[in-house]
């Protein structure tokens, strides 16, 4: 018999084609799946893809004697609990890379349309405001010739890092741990502690992935070290940011404006950021092309076709975070 899998989300049709060659199956084309739904929908199931914010936790996994892999079409899984999964001996992956060169381009427009007042200036046009001269009304700020921080020097990171040498900016870094010497030469990055970044650098972008330990990385402290020229950009993950400290230094002008593409409670977002001119917000989407997307989505494809031991990588797929279960097969 042909194993039988699930994918929660619509995908590209070619993707669904290739899985079809391997396995039976069911694709999800209505309303998001509740816990209890999705639980259900898994019983008969030997794989799952799922996309980047669905929630799998002890309620999604336990129970269900015949799946075996749960492949996240994302890089990011801070929406897995990893040890449910690992527990129930379910294989977890995810699709680190085909996004990244797609994230760091979003997080220039981000600081660009943040630091010239994009946003602000076109609803000003939309209401029919211009009726002369702009004049100094909409003056922003220049990003050449500027200082980058980047908190977190992944492969994101490093991708933000190396479009600053065409913007003439001098670019820092914090990371777990500092890279290799040839990163940092290729990137033109130079290492620094978390509060010497913070209070050096003009324009701060987070792209680190989302730990507990993580949380609340920038809080009111952190802003405190921050010049209040400076600008602050997440396009990594909700949670890191206490978005109730962010709103108050906004509306204090403790700080001169802020990107977010994500949310500590997407798709909630904190209401204190609302309407605030100086904020620039966006739904989640820094990765949203269809190349990305579909490349995530094959990735995710070639590792649920090899958890379940089929395919020229059978028993090997590329991107696992939880390799003890695999390890103990």
């Amino acid at each position: 018999m042909r194993q039988k899998i699930l994918i929660t989300r619509p995908l590209f049709p070619d993707v669904v084609d290739r899985l079809r060659q391997y396995f039976d199956v069911t694709v999800n084309d209505g309303e998001r799946y509740t816990s209890e739904q999705l639980h259900a929908a898994l019983q008969d199931m030997d794989g799952v893809m799922v996309a980047g914010g669905e929630k799998i936790d002890d309620s999604v996994v336990r129970g269900l004697p015949r799946l075996k892999a749960l492949c996240v079409s994302a890089a990011g899984y801070n929406n897995v609990d990893v040890a449910a999964l690992t527990r129930a001996g379910i294989i977890g992956t995810n699709s680190p890379g085909p996004a990244d060169e797609t994230v760091a381009d979003f997080t220039w427009g981000l600081m660009i349309a943040t630091a010239r007042r994009l946003v602000e200036a076109a609803h000003w046009l939309q209401q029919g405001q211009w009726k002369g001269s702009a004049g100094s009304r909409w003056f922003g700020a220049n990003l050449c010739d500027k200082t980058l921080g980047i908190m977190g020097m992944g492969r994101i990171g490093q991708a933000i890092a190396r479009r600053a040498i065409g913007f003439r900016m001098k670019a820092v870094y914090h990371n777990r741990r500092r890279l290799d010497p040839a990163i940092e030469a290729e990137c033109r990055a130079e290492y620094r502690s978390k509060e010497a970044l913070l209070g050096e650098a003009d324009f701060i972008v987070l792209a680190m992935p989302y730990t507990p330990e993580n949380y609340h990385l920038i809080g009111a402290g952190e802003l405190g070290l921050m010049r209040s020229s400076a600008m602050l950009f997440n396009i990594a993950r909700g949670g890191l940011i206490d978005e109730a400290a962010l709103a108050l230094a906004l509306k204090e002008n403790r700080i001169a404006g802020v990107g977010l593409d994500v949310f500590e409670g997407e798709p909630a977002v904190y209401p204190g950021l609302m309407g605030l001119p100086n904020a620039v917000l966006t739904p989640h989407i820094a990765g949203g092309t269809a190349e990305a997307q579909h490349g995530l989505a094959s990735l995710a494809a070639d590792n649920l076709i090899a958890a379940l031991g089929l395919g020229p990588q059978a028993g090997r797929p590329p991107s696992v975070f939880n390799p003890e279960v695999l390890s103990g097969r």
